[in-house]
């Protein structure tokens, strides 16, 4: 093992030696040092997992999201210095983790705060005109192509996440009072500076992922299951600014 592999393993791992030839200055042995800084590291990347996942952290509890972080920093420490982005391998270690095996709504909770964040980060764009799709010929409507927003993201699930993560808002919506069972699909845009999570109708997730996916307006419609709101979902697109660009053929 090198000698940086060797200091990696010691840092992240309270209970390893000190790797062998460390030394403070002057030449003095390095472990009281060595102790501290390894600490200061695993509390800067807890902390940096609380602010990524704040809705995990409050519903599996303080003390024990701290120390569920301890043993993922450790299986997942950073590849980066950036630790914006650090986290990604939360959803699936969630999956495999064994003392909330009986909250199986985790994984995706995580997936949707990971989808806030790279929003947040997401590169500016500007939207199309909300009278745009008006003035497109009917003839031509249903071969339009939207293009996306780069912050828009799509969380598809098997539980309420949505309605989860709305509970734990301050002011909550009124809708999280009472948590709703079965699948939910979730748009996340960003209108101005800060993300914004929305609940699509049934249907809206289908088609969204058309959209993503390229797919005419047409197709994604037909991804759709029957009684589909197209107009409510086209809505919410345009006011909040996830279309930046509408290709049919002809001038707009």
């Amino acid at each position: 093992m090198s000698t940086q592999s060797a200091f990696l393993a010691a840092m992240l791992t309270p209970d390893a030696p000190i790797p062998e030839g460390l030394l403070a200055p002057r030449g003095r042995p390095a472990g009281n040092r060595f102790s501290v800084y390894r600490n200061n590291v695993a509390v800067s990347l807890t902390e940096a997992l609380e602010q990524t996942f704040p809705v995990l952290r409050a519903l599996v509890g303080a003390e024990f999201f701290s120390a569920m972080a301890g043993i993922f920093l450790r299986a997942h420490p950073p590849q980066t210095p950036v630790l914006a982005g650090y986290g990604a391998a939360m959803p699936g270690f969630l999956e495999s983790f064994d003392p909330v095996a009986g909250l199986p709504y985790l994984p995706d909770v995580a997936r949707l705060e990971l989808a806030i964040g790279a929003a947040y980060h997401a590169a500016d764009a500007t939207p199309v005109a909300p009278e745009t799709l008006a003035r497109i010929d009917p003839v031509a409507f249903l071969g339009a192509r939207l293009t996306l927003a780069p912050a828009l993201r799509l969380i598809r699930s098997d539980w309420p996440v949505a309605t989860i993560w709305h509970a734990h808002q301050e002011p909550a919506l009124p809708e999280a009072a009472n948590l709703p069972e079965g699948p939910q699909d979730t748009l996340i845009t960003r209108p101005a500076f800060d993300p914004r999570v929305h609940r699509l109708p049934t249907g809206g997730g289908g088609f969204v992922a058309a959209l993503i996916a390229d797919q005419p307006l047409g197709v994604a419609a037909e991804a759709a299951p029957e009684g589909f709101d197209l107009g409510a979902v086209l809505r919410l697109l345009l006011a909040e600014g996830a279309i930046t660009a509408i290709t049919t053929g002809e001038s707009l």
